[in-house]
């Protein structure tokens, strides 16, 4: 996410419960099952960049600071996480979480949670920061396994600086998987269709 944005710590969020009444609750001992680990995407399928390549970093264990003002573990069971960044010699960047949880339902409902704050992302960094102006996009539903939903988001402070983000989260199963590609600029220069892409990939590719 761009730097320059430094939303106040978010105050402990409630998942909102399911349909079926299931909410978001600490597992179970032994609730876990072994499960193969899920897969990242690779570098060569991130949305072309026009005059750089993209470098892929390790697979890490955690949360990644980068996702921080949009997307947080505040109000989520300690499931597990793992993240790829991505790098290009310019000015773009990108980052892809995966989160297993114990359940499919408990999936869903995290899928949703993940959503609800990127949906709302914009709201509060203007709340949080007054030097920044932010607008979010909604850019639709992708019709993979449990289903993607993809967003966009623009920045721009008082001193300047402008940098938009592409967001998605996506389901498998019982992994969520959410994939955030930005650069400097704003919407006009945000490959939707190529992200749209990207992010089905990335939970085709999960198992």
């Amino acid at each position: 996410m761009p730097k320059h944005v430094r939303a106040s710590a978010l105050t402990a969020l409630t998942v909102a419960a399911l349909a079926a009444g299931t909410v978001l609750t600490a597992p179970a001992a032994g609730a876990a099952t072994q499960a193969a680990a899920p897969k990242f995407l690779s570098a060569s399928q991130l949305p072309p960049h026009p005059s750089s390549t993209w470098t892929a970093g390790p697979v890490t264990e955690g949360f990644p600071e980068g996702l921080g003002t949009c997307v947080s573990t505040e109000g989520v069971p300690s499931y597990e996480y793992h993240y790829r960044e991505f790098h290009t010699d310019l000015d773009a960047s990108a980052v892809q979480l995966t989160v297993v949880a114990d359940t499919a339902t408990l999936a869903k409902a995290l899928a949703k949670h993940y959503d609800d704050l990127i949906r709302t992302c914009a709201d509060r960094i203007e709340r949080n920061d007054p030097d920044t102006a932010a607008e979010g996009r909604y850019y639709g539903k992708l019709p993979v396994e449990e289903g993607a939903t993809v967003r966009g988001l623009h920045t721009e402070t008082s001193w300047g600086a402008n940098d938009v983000s592409l967001l998605s989260v996506g389901r498998d199963g019982r992994t969520v998987t959410v994939v955030q590609w930005g650069q400097l600029g704003d919407f006009g220069g945000a490959p939707v269709s190529a992200f749209k892409k990207t992010t089905t990939t990335a939970v085709n590719k999960l198992y």
